[in-house]
């Protein structure tokens, strides 16, 4: 429940209930606090028990904590099979590499059978030269420029 609080916070939270509350009524007001958080947990328990009773015997297993987004989600990304599939299938690191490779290629030089063959012929398994821009379309192909659509 408090599994962020430190051991610094732990002593500074003990020597101000000593402050506030004295050495001598300290240990009344932990056996309150402490009856407190009972009463509340059995509380809680009951209202549980009462809500799955109403809901029904197809609600049996049903957990609360399963309500939070972050636990439904990951129970659902977790029994997905399709998605298991996807995930095995799916290897970013082997595209990153084969991206990589592409790249530091490129830096190095120029392949020698695309530059004897002419700019047009393109070795098999390089993929199109990214760095070369691109050429303007004809004026005809370009798309005609509408000033209230902008």
């Amino acid at each position: 429940m408090f599994n962020d609080i430190g051991a610094l916070e732990v002593v500074t939270i003990v020597v101000l209930a000593i402050l506030i509350f004295g050495p001598d009524k300290l240990p009344k007001v932990i056996q309150d606090v402490t009856g407190f958080i009972r009463k509340v947990r059995a509380f809680s328990d009951s209202a549980k028990q009462d809500i799955r009773s109403e809901l029904g015997p197809e609600f049996k297993d049903f957990e609360f904590e399963d309500l939070n987004p972050k636990n439904y989600l990951r129970k659902q990304l977790a029994e997905n099979e399709d998605l298991k599939e996807i995930r095995g299938s799916f290897d970013l690191r082997k595209e990153l590499n084969d991206v990589t490779d592409a790249v530091n290629s490129r830096e190095t030089g120029p392949a020698p059978a695309a530059a004897s063959s002419g700019p047009s012929a393109t070795p098999i398994g390089t993929g199109p030269d990214l760095l070369k821009k691109p050429a303007a379309p004809a004026p005809d192909q370009r798309t005609p420029f509408d000033a209230d659509a902008t």
